[in-house]
């Protein structure tokens, strides 16, 4: 079982998980931004977090490459390896952002989470949703995609089922006992099911869909609006060694939880500092916005489009006077131009 019994609560773990509660509580006043730059910053964020969580397991989209294909995912023809990984991650993560109350912690769902994760790569066929047959162990790998060592060796296949019977069990226990933060339940759950690697292929992906998962489960709503794959890409050495400093003691009598703990905590902290900036960025940017503006605005959000002509009915103001406003709109990234001379309109 998870033992938790040796762990220690420093203050700078109390520290880091007041900071990453205040911002949640905050969240909902920044969180009042219009529904276009709340998309806009999850696009990006979500851009971010497919490249980075495929490229930490040694893929070499970068998040350019990984924007063009995910705007051509309907033609589900991806040549590359890499391609079918970020087809992958993209579809389990918007299965995720649109479902993640109906997602119980479960051996089941999980397996299925998998299973999508992996829906695009050819050759995993023969094991995607199964827990593993083989040993693996975890590969660290350099910005090329090279791999450059071996962290830790992980459970054996024969040991694998009854050991994530385990982790589920004290997940459910731990979360319906609310003795433990939710912070670092999660943080616990995710490490052990690393140092577990149940399956094949796929499992550092996949612990990061489950930490996203886990996050907006315990209330944490500004996740999908910020990229943590994106903090533990550039803090990459940190990672393996909190990894490592923590899975070798997990199996023994005194676990040592607290670096893989500090570890997690601070990329929260990382994650919830960008989306701060960015929204009291944002902020500004609205409260700036002139009354014809934030009227061309309003009537975007009822109807899905303006014109200008429809913005001249609705305002009064002259066409030359609205282009202005138009120009400043998409230029802040308010709006945008879509199609060009009579038949222009503008949208999010």
């Amino acid at each position: 079982m998870v033992a938790t019994s040796t762990l220690k609560i420093t203050p700078e773990i109390l520290k880091l998980i007041a900071e990453i509660d205040e911002f949640k509580g905050a969240w909902r006043a920044l969180g009042t931004l219009a529904p276009e730059r709340l998309s806009a910053l999850r696009r990006v964020a979500t851009i971010e977090s497919i490249g980075s969580s495929t490229r930490i397991e040694g893929s070499k989209l970068s998040d350019r490459e990984v924007a063009e294909l995910l705007s051509n995912l309907d033609i589900k023809a991806f040549i590359s390896r890499d391609q079918q990984e970020v087809a992958g991650y993209a579809a389990v993560m918007e299965t995720v952002f649109q479902a993640w109350q109906q997602i119980p912690i479960t051996e089941n769902y999980i397996r299925q989470l998998h299973r999508d994760l992996l829906i695009y790569s050819e050759k995993d066929d023969w094991h995607r949703g199964q827990y593993k047959t083989s040993s693996n162990r975890v590969a660290a790998f350099d910005a090329d995609g090279n791999q450059v060592g071996i962290v830790f060796e992980t459970a054996s296949p024969f040991e694998t089922p009854r050991l994530m019977t385990e982790l589920v069990t004290w997940f459910e226990a731990e979360k319906q006992a609310e003795i433990l933060h939710p912070l670092l339940i999660i943080g616990i759950f995710i490490v052990v099911f690393l140092e577990i690697h149940p399956f094949q292929d796929g499992n550092g992906r996949l612990s990061r869909v489950l930490t996203t998962l886990l996050l907006l489960q315990a209330g944490y709503t500004y996740v999908p609006y910020s990229s943590l794959e994106s903090v533990i890409e550039q803090s990459k050495e940190g990672y393996y060694i909190a990894l490592r400093q923590t899975q070798r003691t997990i199996r023994s009598d005194a676990p040592l939880w607290e670096p893989w703990l500090v570890f997690f905590l601070r990329a929260l902290q990382q994650q919830m500092q960008r989306l701060r900036k960015k929204a009291e960025r944002e902020s500004l940017l609205l409260a700036d916005l002139s009354e014809i503006s934030a009227q061309i605005l309003e009537h975007v959000k009822d109807h899905g489009r303006i014109t200008i002509g429809e913005a001249v009915t609705l305002t009064g103001v002259s066409r030359n006077t609205l282009k202005l406003h138009f120009r400043r709109l998409v230029a802040n990234g308010h709006l945008k131009l879509h199609g060009q001379g009579r038949g222009a309109w503008y949208g999010f």
